[in-house]
């Protein structure tokens, strides 16, 4: 079963393990007929499409839960509302194909709200967009396990925009390759010339690719 879930906004400095513990506990609370992993540690089978990060919000997250025997969306839905914290509660579901891929190999990238704390910071990032865009290569520092890298956002950013004190972007979220919203935002003001303000992250969408090669919510998918 995949279901669409909220982070709100008073969880966003809860990490991901501990979402994962929360979102365990009230599927066993739920009374719902889970599927658990076989051997000496059996555990609930349940994946998240992409972990968020310990301070974003997360408005349409997606996690894929299996289960022992079919139940319907609704039913679903019901037992884990009831069984989920305020600001962790379920919108949708909807029940998965066996042969589904997995969500996590599926997602291109992310829509994001990013909310500047700043409103003159942010109105200097929005003058700054356009020319911002029109470079060739956007050079950013990756933090790897091996420390930091350099590295090329240009590609990975199919949208940036900004609203008053809102910058709308969505950027490229894969296994592999990834920008991050403080990287682009940190590349952003140093091209514009001053320090990055705060501001408070909040993913909207994970987005995959339809039939043309658009990319859409992944639970239109």
């Amino acid at each position: 079963m995949m279901a669409v879930f909220e982070k709100g906004e008073r969880l966003r400095h809860i990490g991901h393990l501990d979402i994962m513990r929360s979102t365990q506990r009230a599927l066993r609370r739920s009374g719902l007929p889970v599927s658990y992993s076989k051997g000496f540690n059996p555990h609930i089978l349940i994946t998240f499409a992409s972990a968020l990060s310990t301070g974003a919000v997360g408005r349409n997250e997606l996690m894929d839960v299996t289960l022992d025997k079919p139940v319907t969306a609704e039913e679903f839905l019901a037992a884990m509302n009831a069984a989920m914290p305020p600001d962790m509660q379920l919108s949708s579901a909807k029940a998965l194909d066996d042969r589904h891929p997995a969500l996590m190999a599926m997602v291109r990238a992310a829509a994001y709200d990013l909310h500047v704390l700043d409103s003159a910071a942010a109105k200097k990032c929005a003058d700054a967009i356009p020319a911002f865009l029109q470079q060739g290569s956007i050079m950013a520092m990756r933090k790897t396990k091996s420390g930091e890298k350099e590295c090329d956002i240009r590609p990975l950013i199919h949208l940036l925009k900004a609203k008053g004190d809102h910058l709308y972007a969505t950027l490229t979220l894969t296994e592999s390759t990834a920008c991050k919203p403080d990287m682009l935002l940190t590349a952003l003001c140093d091209f514009a010339g001053f320090e990055a303000p705060r501001m408070l992250v909040i993913r909207e969408h994970l987005l995959g690719e339809n039939e043309r090669g658009e990319l859409v919510p992944l639970e239109m998918l």
